[in-house]
């Protein structure tokens, strides 16, 4: 499968940054123009059924991984660090299962390796009670989805995978049915065969709830060398509700020798 990118020129060592459900590579554009530079180059993935990249009837952590280690040896990429959040958080962690030893670094944001309860149950009613076919604008689409999910940020975020086709009519990049099909196997827990041990940081918001403290021993027996950081004011989109803060804890880590 060839996934759909953006590449942000800099230096020699690649750096790929995997969004979560929902979402798409252009999610990061603005975080990835403060990481690119004489060390690092930047490529921004759409997984599976996401964003530009192709739809296919599957949507689980071997796949997608899968579809990463692809993405990695068609385009050569050596000793990579790898960037996921939520779903692409765990997307990384899978792929560290299977092929830690090309990682250069791993950085995990606001998820964990343990399985989680189906999420976003009303989010998925909300998209799928859009009627496409006679939707006049986007306008519509959001007052019908603010019967669902009444955070503005969240609506604009889901409504970015709304687009219009070259026929004028509306049409979803997100392959919605596979989602809402698979969301439990989005749940899914990460498991490795051996701690893995190369440098690691997982990034919490302080006001989310999918890192506990209590999920922290497990975390380490799995990534011996992995720290964590908490961002203030910041919830399960720390990237984009708390920028500055985010980037200077991965700025940080990435910029260590």
């Amino acid at each position: 499968m060839s996934l759909y990118f953006r590449k942000i020129e800099g230096g020699p060592i690649p750096v790929l940054i995997l969004h979560g459900v929902f979402g798409s590579s252009d999610n990061w554009l603005t975080v990835s123009k403060q990481i690119a530079n004489e060390k690092y180059t930047v490529y921004l993935v759409d997984q599976r059924n996401h964003g530009r990249s192709p739809h296919f009837d599957k949507l689980d952590y071997p796949s997608m991984a899968g579809d990463l280690r692809e993405f990695v040896r068609e385009h050569r990429l050596e000793n990579p660090v790898l960037i996921g959040h939520s779903m692409g958080g765990k997307t990384v962690m899978e792929y560290a299962a299977e092929w830690g030893d090309e990682i250069r670094r791993l950085v995990v944001v606001d998820i964990g390796p343990k399985a989680y309860p189906v999420h976003h149950t009303r989010l998925l009613e909300g998209l799928s009670a859009i009627p496409l076919a006679d939707l006049q604008s986007r306008q519509q689409a959001d007052d019908i989805l603010s019967a669902f999910e009444p955070s503005l940020f969240v609506r604009q975020f889901l409504l970015k995978n709304l687009f219009k086709a070259e026929d004028g009519s509306f049409a979803w990049r997100l392959n919605l049915p596979v989602v809402k099909r698979d969301m439990p196997l989005v749940g899914d827990e990460i498991k490795v065969k051996a701690p893995l041990r190369f440098p690691a940081l997982f990034i919490r918001g302080a006001k989310s709830d999918y890192i506990l403290d209590t999920d922290w021993e497990a975390i380490v027996a799995m990534f011996p060398e992995a720290r964590l950081v908490t961002i203030p004011g910041a919830g399960h989109w720390v990237q984009a509700e708390q920028p500055a803060l985010f980037l200077e804890a991965l700025n940080g880590f990435l910029n260590e020798p």
